[in-house]
C-alpha cells in the first residue's frame, strides 16, 4: 500500500497534482479532515476498498485543526501504517499572480490582501514542509513539467531529489528573466547571427553548436561553468533553497544561449538532481529586425 499524504501552499498545485495522481491509478479524497486521517488509513491499509495506491489532501481548508495533523501523523505510524507526504510550494510573487489570474480568494484572506493571508499560510503549514518526504517547487513548472516529476516520484520509483534547476537560455535585449538566480552572458563567443546562411537556424542545430564552439573558449567556459554549479548546489540545498534557475543570455536568446543552455543542461544530467531546460526568447529573433 502506498499512501501519500498531499499539501503545501494554496495556489502551488496540489488540485492539479491529485488529479494527476488519480490518473496514475491512486485512489484520491481531496481535503479530508485532519481528525479521519487514521480511520481513512486503517480503511486503506485495511484492503476495505480495492486500490493499493492512495493520496489524499490535507491543508490549510482544515482551519486550526490542521495543528493536529502532528497527532495524527504519529496515530498512523503506532499502527504501523507507512505514510509519504507531498508538499507543494511556490514563491509569494507566482502565488499572487496566480490568485489574481483565476480571481479566487485566499482561504486565509477573505477579508484581507492576499500576500497577507499567503504570508499567515506559510507560517501554518511551515511544520509539513518540514516532514515532507518530497517537496515540489511549482514557481516556474509548467504543468507537464509537474506530471513529468510525479512520475519520477510514483510511477519510475527513480531517486528523487527536492532539488530543481532550471537552466534558462534568453535574449539580452528582451531583458534578464527576472526569476534567475544566476546569470551568465556569453556573448563574448562567435555570433552566428552575422553570417546568413547560419542566421536562420538555433542553438539546438549541429551547425550552430559548432561554430560557437569552435574556438575552444565555449569548452572552456562549459568546464567551469559545470565545476562551480556543482561547487555552489549542494550550499543552496544546505541554506534551505528547492529550485534553482540558472540564466544563460547571449543578444537575441536564439544562438550562443541555446548551445551554452543546451551543453550545461547534457552535462548536469548525472547529477542527482531534478534539472530541467528553456529556451525563452529562441523563437523571438524569426521576427525581430534588429541585430
Amino acid at each position: 500500500m502506498r499512501f501519500v499524504i498531499v499539501s503545501g501552499m494554496s495556489g502551488a498545485g496540489k488540485s492539479t497534482a491529485l488529479n494527476m495522481l488519480e490518473d496514475m491509478g491512486f485512489f484520491c479524497v481531496d481535503n479530508l479532515p485532519v481528525a479521519l486521517l487514521p480511520s481513512f488509513g486503517q480503511i486503506a491499509f485495511d484492503r476495505k476498498v480495492d486500490v493499493n495506491q492512495v493520496a489524499v489532501t490535507v491543508d490549510i481548508r482544515n482551519g486550526d485543526q490542521l495543528q493536529g495533523l502532528t497527532n495524527q501523523l504519529e496515530v498512523l505510524f503506532e499502527l504501523g501504517m507507512k505514510y509519504e507526504i507531498l508538499f507543494l510550494d511556490a514563491d509569494e510573487k507566482t502565488l499572487v499572480k496566480r490568485y489574481k489570474e483565476t480571481r479566487r480568494t485566499h482561504p486565509l484572506a477573505r477579508e484581507d490582501r492576499i500576500e497577507t493571508g499567503i504570508q499567515r499560510e506559510r507560517k501554518m503549514v511551515s511544520f509539513i514542509r518540514e516532514k515532507a518526504d518530497y517537496i515540489i517547487d511549482t514557481t516556474s513548472l509548467l504543468t507537464r513539467e509537474l506530471k513529468q516529476e510525479l512520475e519520477k516520484i510514483y510511477i519510475n520509483d527513480e531517486h528523487y531529489s527536492n532539488f530543481i534547476i532550471t537552466i534558462l537560455s534568453f535574449g539580452f535585449k528582451y531583458g534578464i528573466p527576472p526569476d534567475t538566480d544566476l546569470v551568465f552572458d556569453v556573448r563574448f563567443l562567435p555570433n552566428p547571427y552575422y553570417d546568413p546562411d547560419l542566421r536562420p537556424m538555433t542553438g539546438n542545430d549541429s551547425a550552430i553548436q559548432q561554430y560557437v564552439m569552435a574556438s575552444g573558449d565555449g569548452q572552456i567556459f562549459l568546464d567551469k561553468l559545470e565545476d562551480m554549479l556543482e561547487f555552489l548546489i549542494p550550499h543552496y540545498i544546505d541554506e534551505g533553497k528547492y529550485h534553482l534557475v540558472v540564466g544563460i543570455g547571449c543578444t537575441g536568446g536564439k544562438h550562443r544561449s541555446v548551445t551554452i543552455a543546451n551543453g550545461i543542461y547534457k552535462r548536469l544530467g548525472n547529477l542527482p538532481y531534478s534539472v530541467r531546460i528553456e529556451h525563452r526568447d529562441i523563437e523571438n529573433d524569426s521576427t525581430y529586425k534588429g541585430k
